[in-house]
This record gives C-alpha cells, structure tokens and sequence, in this order.
C-alpha cells in the first residue's frame, strides 16, 4: 500500500483500519525518505517470457491487475495516532519497454537488471503500487520484470500477480485459459483479523504466553552500535551451496520426520549456541499468514512473525536439537497469530534487539507457491526467475538487523540471499558466518548423531 502523511485526495472511495501487520510495520517507521515506508523497500520478481509480447495487451492486462487487487491501490496514513488505509479507484501502472537485443550472457544480464530494478528508487506517494519492465531481447524472447511496494504485497503476492497478469493477457488475445478464483480483498481480511473473538485466537495466546515466559530474543552483537552512523540501507549476499548440502538435508529431514526448514534451523540453532554459548535460543521466522483459505488468491501484506524458541541444554546429538526445533515448529503453526497478540503476551521479547549494539536476525525458508517453469498460457510460455546469485551492496531495504532466507527451488542446490544492514554488520562477518553455516550443514545433515562436543566446523 501506498504511504503518505496526509488525507489521499477526494479520488479516494475508501477507508478501513491498518491490519495487526501494517502496526507492526510502523514500528519502524522512519519517515518517508528511508525504511518501511521510504523507496527502497520494494519487491522485485521476474519472468521469462517465450512468445511475441503485444505491448498494448500487457498495458490492459496490467490494468485488470490493478483493478482486480485492491492493495495494489491502497494507501496508509500514518499522520494520525491510529493509522488507516484507504483505496484508490483503479488507474494504469507504469509500464516501460527496453530494447536488449545486442545481450550474449542473457543469464548474467537477467541477475543484474534485477540488481538495478531493486536499487531504483520506487516512490510510494502514488495510487498505484505495481509497476512493469518488458525486457525484449529478441522479437519472442523477453524479460518482465514487476516491481511492488513491500507493504502492498508479500513473496505470496508476487506469483499471483503474474499468474492473474497471464491469464488477463491471455483472455485479451481470444484465447480462454483456466477461470480466476474471486479474491478476497485486503479489507476483507483486516476486518476478519480485527474481528476474531474465538476461542483458538484466546488459546493461541495462551500458548504464547506460557512458551515465551521469561523468554528474549537472541539479538546479535553488531559490529558498529546504532548510535555509529547511518545503517538504513540493506547489503545483500547471495550465493548456491553445492547439491550434497541440500540432498543430505532432504535425507535427515525424511529421516527424523521433520521439514527442510527444520533441518536447516537446527543447524543455524546449533550454530548460534556455539557462537554466543546461549541454550535457550529464540529465533524469529516468517510464515505466510494466509491460514484461512479465502485468502489464499489475495494479495496484500499477510506476513507474520513467530519467535521460534528452543532450549538446546539437554542435546546431546544434532538429532535432539532437531526434535527440539520440530517440536516448536509444529506447536508455533498451530498456534499462529500476527506479532501484536503475541507481544501482548510476551511484552519483553524484543528487549535485546532494542540494545544500540545489537540486532536481531530472521531466518526463514521459502519455497514460493505457483512457481512457473515453461508454463504455456495463451501464446505465451512463462518461466519464473527464481535463482539468483549477483550479491548486491545496496539492495531493497530490511527493516532491521539481518534475513536470512534460503530458497528450495527446482534445482538440486539451496541458494542463499542474506540481507543486512550495512551501516551495524561489516562484509566480512556475514561471509565468514555464511561459510561456517555451510560447511557446518555439511557436518551435520551427514551425521545427525554426531554429538554437539565433537563437531569438527571451527
């Protein structure tokens, strides 16, 4: 959603409550010119497009995107003590055409205008959230890139907005693909979400406050303190493990019945406890918050933020710790609710993050829903641009301290996009930290058993 400081013009037809998300956001709020609400806190995807690609269609299909999505049309306010958000009646986003025709490495381009496409500014002063690139490399060879306000959609959002994006672009050509499921709008959901008195809302928090009873985040020391200087911007580093490390996750995961992510947070547990010496370890994760159904074709902000909390005192072996990382998981999907309830509960769990030397870290996997490969919609064939690997000193903005967020995609490798806040963590540190992640996975997917006293990762 589109922010700004005052009252939207009188275009504007309505106005609703900010969901328990968007107040989240505000919490780190910093103004207009940096942070959540500044330009630089945006979403970039891309496809590859096969097919001859009719500009003026791609406009109108774009328009019905527009028209269709409401958050893509949605403004906060945030000049008041009680934001609110406000939708604006459909108008036409931007759309561009560049003419790449003299490329050789397509796939090296392809990684550094989506470099570029993050470091442009996206103004979010505007009706419309959603903006386009068409890349054309030949007459049926093309790029898209869409690009969208961070608080006017998530990593759900962006595989929606192309999979309605080729559909309306297909029916415009006279061709008839698979019928779109009616979306719910955003408000529809915040007036569900502000709504919801039930029982499992009540025991959820019942939950929370019992698990996280004298519990803190475990905030990482910065190498500069926040009082240091500037560190509104966000460096991020990307890389691929080798396949062995993703098939001897797959392999434990099968074996202990548990996730990849399981897995993959265990370790990062594990890493942690030998890096600070801490055992009760709570990490923060992202899920997608789309737990009712009616949501699931809906695009906006849904995100929530659970705090993952393992005691990893009693483990022995790399096993216990991931039973113990399991068995939180399980309990924290369960009982899933947006960040504000459970601060309610557990007022005191951001406390460390506050510190000015130090910062928090989110790790998250993501394996994204409706990924494309070679998908043929109408006369166009589409492919989503997931793998990425051109790290990147400035990119789309974080709100605070570090993301880790490792992709499961189609290939037989785990890639890694590691997002920090350049102004408290040097360079360096997260290399080093990345390396010792990986050569420790290696270790310890390998041998589960392997006792947490005989690791051999330095």
């Amino acid at each position: 959603m589109s922010i700004i400081e005052v009252p939207v013009s009188s275009r504007t037809v309505n106005r609703f409550p900010l969901a328990l998300q968007q107040e989240f956001l505000r919490m780190f709020d910093k103004g207009d010119e940096v942070g959540i609400f500044g330009p630089r806190y945006v979403h970039v995807d891309g496809w590859r497009i096969r097919g001859r690609v009719d500009i003026r269609t791609l406009q109108a299909a774009l328009n019905d995107v527009v028209t269709r999505h409401e958050s893509l049309r949605t403004a906060v306010v945030r000049d008041q003590q009680e934001g609110y958000q406000v939708v604006a009646p459909p108008s036409p986003p931007l759309l561009r055409v560049r003419e790449l025709r003299d490329v050789v490495d397509h796939e090296r381009r392809i990684q550094e205008l989506l470099n570029e496409e993050e470091y442009r500014e996206f103004s979010p002063q505007r009706e419309v959230l959603l903006e386009a690139t068409l890349v054309r490399f030949a007459d049926d060879d093309n790029l898209l890139l869409l690009t969208a306000h961070h608080t006017a959609t998530d990593a759900w959002s962006m595989p929606l907005i192309i999979r309605d994006l080729a559909a309306c672009y297909a029916a415009r050509k006279g061709h008839r693909p698979a019928a779109l499921p009616e979306p719910s709008q955003y408000r529809d959901y915040v007036a569900h979400q502000l709504a919801d008195s039930s029982r499992s809302l009540r025991v959820a928090r019942e939950y929370w406050r019992d698990k996280l009873t004298g519990a803190e985040i475990l905030a990482l020391p910065t190498d500069q303190p926040r009082s240091a200087g500037d560190w509104a911007e966000a460096s991020w580093l990307r890389f691929a493990t080798e396949p062995e490390r993703r098939a001897a996750t797959v392999r434990t995961a099968a074996r202990l019945r548990s996730s990849p992510f399981m897995i993959l947070l265990a370790a990062y547990k594990v890493m942690l406890h030998r890096a600070t010496g801490a055992t009760d370890i709570v990490v923060p994760t992202f899920t997608p918050g789309r737990n009712e159904a009616i949501f699931q074709n809906s695009v906006g902000s849904f995100v929530n933020f659970l705090p993952l909390r393992t005691d990893v005192s009693g483990c022995r072996t790399f096993s216990d710790v991931v039973k113990q990382v399991r068995v939180t998981c399980m309990e924290a999907y369960q009982h899933e609710i947006p960040l504000a309830h459970i601060l309610s509960e557990a007022p005191d769990l951001m406390n460390p993050a506050m510190r000015d030397d130090r910062a928090p870290c989110v790790f998250q996997v993501v394996q994204p829903p409706l990924l494309k490969d070679r998908e043929l919609i109408g006369d166009l064939e589409y492919s989503a641009i997931w793998r990425r690997e051109l790290s990147q000193p400035v990119g789309s903005y974080i709100p605070d301290g570090m993301l880790w967020c490792l992709h499961l995609g189609p290939t037989n490798d785990i890639l890694a996009n590691i997002a920090y806040s350049r102004g408290l963590f040097d360079d360096d540190r997260v290399e080093r930290s990345a390396a010792e992640f990986i050569s420790l996975l290696g270790e310890l997917a390998a041998d589960p058993e392997v006792r947490l006293d005989r690791i051999r990762t330095s």
